[in-house]
């Protein structure tokens, strides 16, 4: 583990990189060529990390073929684009080096987790998630943080944690791959929902429900597809819930927020340079809910909002018009 790769030049990219690069040789892959300038000329990155100086021995590029000789990657790109990424890999970087998966969502087309899309492109590739509670300004910061590094080969995850832990940045390890993957997507769509009602002034009684009774469908459909409830109940799971429905950075909450004061999707999504996941996955996850039989309502009501032209307060009097149930 002496040379890393970094794939995405975006701020959790940046982030995860600096961290990296802290511990040994590291290079970041971007799309943007002011980006790398930056990083190279300036050591910062202030299109996505503004006032946040880099290490000066991280190295960026725009040529894939530059991390051929990184004993691994670490793949921190919006969800939705891992299918062509994953086929970039394939072909400029033909070595066996295992990846480091740090996106978060459900592909829409094929309902796959990121950890399946890569299986189908790159088999064999070994394979690893970082998922949790991760505001990426703060870690590259050096603020305190942990998240969790699953894996099905405890002896690779250990060499990873170790490679990319800091005493400021607490990797815990686990075996379960899925469980890492479904807190890190369904969240996404429950923080809309939380900005919602922070937008349409519900109130925090309604907040903390919505959280509780959020990460009840969390379980159930990680559960359904084979995850631990343990997993769910940790840092990938509800550790993210809390911080991705409580924290002002958080581009999912904040779209919420817009959307329950009264703004279309369309003006907020115009308006962005980031991507809000949980915009894509909203509409994934209520296909795959349908497809186990999972029952998801408030995940549905924000594809509802989100992609079905329904109406806030007609989507939030059918949520509250649910009959009452045990809450086991």
């Amino acid at each position: 583990m002496k040379r890393i790769g970094v794939i995405g030049g975006g701020a959790w990219g940046t982030a995860l990189a600096a961290l990296s690069a802290e511990q040994g040789d590291t290079v970041l892959w971007a799309r943007n060529a002011d980006v790398v300038r930056s990083i190279n000329a300036s050591h910062a990155n202030p299109l996505y990390l503004p006032d946040v100086k880099l290490p000066a021995n991280l190295k960026a590029t725009g040529d894939l073929s530059e991390l051929k000789d990184c004993d691994a990657l670490v793949l921190a790109v919006p969800a939705q684009t891992l299918r062509p990424f994953a086929d970039a890999i394939r072909n400029a970087l033909p070595l066996a080096a295992p990846i480091v998966i740090a996106a978060k969502g459900i592909e829409i087309n094929t309902g796959l987790l990121p950890s399946d899309v890569l299986a189908e492109l790159l088999p064999g590739r070994p394979l690893a998630i970082l998922s949790g509670p991760n505001f990426a300004a703060e870690i590259a910061r050096g603020l305190p943080a942990a998240s969790t590094l699953a894996c099905a080969d405890a002896a690779l995850g250990a060499k990873l944690v170790q490679r990319l832990g800091r005493p400021t940045f607490r990797p815990y390890l686990s075996d379960d791959v899925i469980g890492a993957q479904i807190g890190g997507a369904v969240k996404n769509v429950l923080a809309i929902a939380c900005g919602i009602v922070i937008g349409r002034k519900l109130g925090d009684n309604a907040r903390a429900a919505l959280i509780t009774r959020g990460l009840a469908e969390m379980s159930r459909l990680g559960l359904a597809l084979g995850a631990k409830r343990e997993t769910l109940m940790g840092l990938s799971g509800l550790g993210d819930l809390v911080l991705t429905c409580s924290g002002t950075q958080s581009r999912n909450l904040s779209l919420g927020i817009a959307l329950g004061e009264g703004q279309s999707l369309q003006q907020i999504m115009g308006a962005r340079r980031t991507v809000a996941e949980g915009v894509h996955t909203a509409r994934a996850i209520e296909a795959l809910a349908g497809r186990h039989g999972v029952d998801m309502p408030i995940c549905a009501a924000v594809d509802a909002v989100l992609h079905k032209s329904r109406a806030i307060d007609e989507t939030l009097a059918a949520l509250l018009a649910r009959p009452f149930r045990t809450e086991a």
